[in-house]
């Protein structure tokens, strides 16, 4: 017997498109870009050959379109893991239910999605303008603690091994992680920094910014810059791990990949941010198109 889910739980529009993100399934590509500012949508889409569907809602702005042969969707998420809870299950839902009964469908789909964003730089030898490819992405938010993700024997002694390095072991956050689709990362090796990246719930206090408010946990971007493991904790920013635990629970294929515009070892940011996103946006496309 199938089980529908109910209308409460997955809101459907009378034309027939998922709720936030206002778009019908025909809509979507099984490539997926996702970007957090929704301007970089277009940003990324002008180097599509044609561009067949543009949505907005809200600050979800999707296009689809082409590039030769392979049909693309750039979706922006907005900023932080609640939004990314959205957008996931969105897209999962897109491709894996069917809307007119309600049912989840018997054969699965699994998507490709690939974060293109923008960072700081927790190490010294990685400057600002340099591209990061998450391996790992480790979450300082508790979006994943509502959903039962399992985690590999790797994942579990690298999270052991951070959450001892930083003293978060018995602390009020509890760090979460979940790896990248290792079929996606190796595409992205030449001229492509690899490493750990850290999500934080918000861009001053859990990124020790300090401007009025004193932090609760002043020793933790230290404790970053120093953890020592086969892979550097690269940087850090508001979506990648979110991305990688709701990938894996829904059985999708993601990447997050990164422009340092600021270095917070040595204080430094970008001279010039446009071109540094736009050089991540030309030299990801012409892999993306052959993947």
């Amino acid at each position: 017997m199938m089980f529908s889910i109910g209308e409460s739980e997955l809101i459907i529009t009378p034309e027939g498109a998922i709720y936030h993100l206002d778009l019908r399934p025909e809509q979507l590509a099984d490539t997926i870009i996702t970007v957090g500012d929704p301007a970089r949508v277009a940003a990324i889409s002008q180097y599509f050959d044609r561009v067949d569907y543009k949505v907005q809602h809200r600050e979800f702005i999707t296009h689809t379109g082409w590039i030769g042969k392979k049909r693309i969707s750039v979706v922006s998420t907005g900023i932080g893991p609640d939004n990314i809870d959205i957008v996931l299950n969105e897209l999962d839902a897109l491709v894996n239910i069917d809307f007119t009964t309600r049912t989840i469908k018997d054969q699965q789909r699994s998507l490709q999605i690939i974060r293109l964003g923008t960072s700081g730089s927790l190490q010294a030898s990685i400057p600002t303008d340099s591209l990061v490819v998450a391996d790992f992405g480790i979450g300082l938010d508790n979006l994943i603690h509502f959903y039962q993700l399992e985690n590999n024997v790797e994942e579990l002694e690298l999270l052991s091994k951070f959450e001892a390095h930083t003293m978060l072991e018995n602390a009020r956050v509890r760090p979460y992680i979940a790896s990248s689709s290792r079929m996606l990362s190796n595409h992205f090796q030449q001229g492509y920094y690899h490493g750990i990246t850290l999500t934080c719930p918000g861009f001053y206090g859990p990124q020790g910014r300090v401007l009025r408010a004193s932090l609760a946990y002043k020793h933790l971007i230290d404790s970053f810059t120093t953890f020592k493991h086969s892979l550097p904790i690269t940087n850090f920013e508001m979506e990648t791990s979110a991305i990688y635990g709701l990938g894996k629970i829904l059985k999708h294929h993601c990447l997050s990949i990164n422009t340092i515009i600021a270095n917070r070892v040595d204080k430094t940011f970008t001279k010039n941010a446009t071109a540094a996103i736009d050089n991540m946006i030309q030299r990801s496309l012409a892999i993306i198109e052959k993947l």
